[in-house]
């Protein structure tokens, strides 16, 4: 079946032809998710959500059925809470092949895009690659990693020491590491360099890696 479906497109204009040694996924484009999107999603997700609280008194006598009725809500909008993770794993696996494909002719713009394209799939979730606006509204106490509302919503009928949400919290705490790492090795970078090429593609690698962990860790959150 996943012979079938067909190879992503790399971000860059113009590539050489080449297997890439990463199988592919169902879009023919990078899917890029911006702000906007990924918040859409999210709410998606949590429409249905939250008519419910913990606080209510069903959940103060102990009574399960409203509970379980959110754990279910939550499994059917899953799709919507893992789109941020999809979106951003699909946007490194495009960064990868071109890294992986094209072997010269780099231009100060392919690196650039490389860039922007690496701080959009870190979901604002690294603090010093943020806007301006998005770092004035994290200091206001907005959350702004959208990651980090992921695990939140996913994980929110959950008790906050329970061991599944501190593991999924250390995988968000490495996944995020990772971005940071990978960003800054950009800086000062000569794309038209092999060994160089190769130290970014080995560092996307793992932090697509880091990304797996993590959606496990939320599918775990939510029972799925």
């Amino acid at each position: 079946m996943a012979a079938l479906i067909p190879i992503l497109r790399p971000f860059f204009t113009s590539v050489t032809e080449a297997q890439p040694p990463i199988s592919p996924r169902t879009s023919n484009h990078p899917h890029t998710l911006s702000r906007r999107d990924a918040v859409v999603s999210l709410s998606s997700a949590s429409l249905l959500l939250f008519s419910l609280s913990p606080t209510e008194p069903a959940y103060a006598f102990g009574i399960s059925g409203p509970k379980e009725w959110l754990k279910d809500q939550k499994k059917k909008s899953s799709r919507f809470l893992l789109a941020p993770i999809d979106a951003s794993r699909e946007s490194l696996r495009s960064v990868y092949l071109s890294l992986t494909t094209r072997e010269s002719d780099y231009t100060d713009k392919d690196l650039e895009s490389l860039q922007n394209l690496l701080r959009s799939s870190a979901r604002d979730c690294v603090p010093k690659e943020r806007s301006s606006l998005v770092d004035f509204q994290s200091k206001t106490g907005v959350e702004v990693c959208t990651f980090k509302l992921v695990l939140k919503n996913a994980a929110s009928l959950l008790d906050d020491k329970d061991p599944v949400i501190l593991k999924a919290e250390d995988i968000l705490n490495d996944l995020v590491r990772s971005f940071g790492s990978l960003i800054v090795l950009t800086n000062g970078i000569d794309m038209n360099l092999p060994s160089d090429r190769k130290k970014i593609a080995d560092a996307v690698m793992e932090a697509i890696s880091f990304l797996d962990k993590f959606e496990k860790s939320v599918k775990d959150c939510l029972e799925i």
